[in-house]
C-alpha cells in the first residue's frame, strides 16, 4: 500500500518539478529573445538616427 502512495507522491512531485523547469527554462529563452530583438531595434534606431544627422 505504502509503495504505491509512494509512486503517486513521486510522479506528482516530478510532474510539478518538471512544470517548473519549463516554466524558467521558456522564460529565459523568451528573455534572450527579447534582448536579441531589442538590440536589433537599437542599432537600426541609431541609423536612421545617425543618417539624419549626417
Amino acid at each position: 500500500m505504502w509503495t504505491i502512495i509512494g509512486v503517486i507522491a513521486a510522479a506528482v512531485i516530478a510532474w510539478w518539478i518538471v512544470n517548473v523547469i519549463f516554466s524558467v527554462l521558456w522564460f529565459i529563452v523568451k528573455l534572450g529573445v527579447v534582448a536579441v530583438v531589442a538590440v536589433i531595434v537599437f542599432f537600426v534606431l541609431r541609423s536612421l538616427f545617425r543618417g539624419d544627422r549626417g
